[in-house]
């Protein structure tokens, strides 16, 4: 699991370790559920689990689930649940986005082509409900439904703001919230959920986890200005080419002259660094403080997160969700 530097990477191993075998079993409920009686699904399925990714989410809630007691096969099911919404977010993002590359590969769309992904999309949001369904929970349901209107309505917004300079601070904290926190928040909720917590308890957890997640797509939103683009899987500077501008430039622009206005202008319309080169940005989101001051904001959510689940009894899965917040806020992808 390479999270980062070395030395983070065996804390990151130690980490995973603790819930490796339940994420083995994840991975072969996703892949048994992931067949279709479509071909061009299944085989959108299969290529999205083979491209691999941290498992984050899943890894959440099953940490979250050993934290309070087990939640046993429940547990296993709604991993693969959170893990197949997510893979189904990202199918339709870079449908929206018109994407080329993910996680160091050609994307689905390009592979299958834009309808058939969409169409792809949406069976893997509807057979995740179906394994929902199982659980005879509403409360479960309840979650899950919420968190994926969230997540809609939040690639809306976001396609408004698509070209647009003046996006303000509050602008970016609202998508942070919809893209990834609301997400991380049920993952943990639903772990605590299974193996027995009490309402207070998951709250507890799923404000944790939604501080993790804030700090997760801060991290995010730096790494697309900083990353090396083998790391990151994806083009850097994607975010600005796609029309968004997301809080390191936000932060940046509230000092910029209006020539390095102009600059980030000029990448909005022609959607290209070719007349701008992404360097002269960087720049000005360097000398401006933009990377700085984001880093910052993302560790006071590591920080909260941090706190929170201190609050919980130490046991080996409470070190193991602490941890976690150092592997966000220092990762490299």
């Amino acid at each position: 699991m390479g999270f980062g530097k070395l030395g983070q990477a065996v804390t990151a191993r130690e980490v995973f370790d603790l819930v490796r075998d339940d994420l083995e079993r994840v991975e072969k409920e996703i892949s048994r559920e992931s067949v279709a009686s479509v071909d061009a699904i299944t085989a959108i399925g299969q290529y999205l689990q083979e491209a691999g990714g941290k498992r984050l989410r899943p890894s959440l809630l099953l940490l979250s689930s050993k934290l309070i007691g087990d939640g046993g096969e429940s547990a296993i099911r709604l991993g693969a649940v959170v893990e197949m919404i997510h893979a189904a977010t990202l199918v339709h993002d870079d449908v929206i986005d018109a994407a080329e590359t993910r996680r160091g590969r050609p994307s689905a769309n390009m592979q299958w082509g834009n309808h058939t992904c969409v169409l792809g999309g949406d069976w893997l949001y509807m057979q995740a409900f179906q394994m929902a369904l199982r659980e005879r929970n509403f409360h479960i349901l309840d979650l899950l439904i919420g968190l994926t209107q969230m997540m809609v309505e939040g690639e809306l917004i976001q396609l408004e703001r698509i070209g647009r300079i003046d996006v303000t601070e509050a602008d970016c904290m609202e998508l942070e919230d919809r893209k990834t926190a609301c997400l991380f928040s049920v993952c943990a909720r639903l772990g605590g959920l299974v193996a027995g917590a009490d309402s207070a308890t998951e709250e507890r957890l799923g404000e944790y986890a939604w501080n993790l997640g804030m700090a997760f797509q801060l991290v995010d939103d730096i790494l697309d200005f900083t990353a090396r683009e083998q790391t990151l899987g994806k083009p850097v500077g994607g975010d600005l080419r796609e029309g968004k501008v997301t809080l390191p430039l936000v932060y940046a622009l509230e000092r910029a002259t209006a020539e390095e206005r102009l600059s980030v202008e000029r990448v909005l319309v022609d959607r290209h660094y070719e007349n701008v080169p992404f360097a002269q940005i960087l720049a000005l989101v360097e000398n401006h403080q933009g990377i700085e001051r984001v880093r910052e904001r993302a560790q006071a959510f590591t920080d909260k997160a941090r706190q929170l689940i201190a609050e919980f009894p130490e046991s080996p899965y409470q070190r193991a969700l602490c941890g976690i917040t150092e592997l966000v806020t220092e990762r490299d992808h």
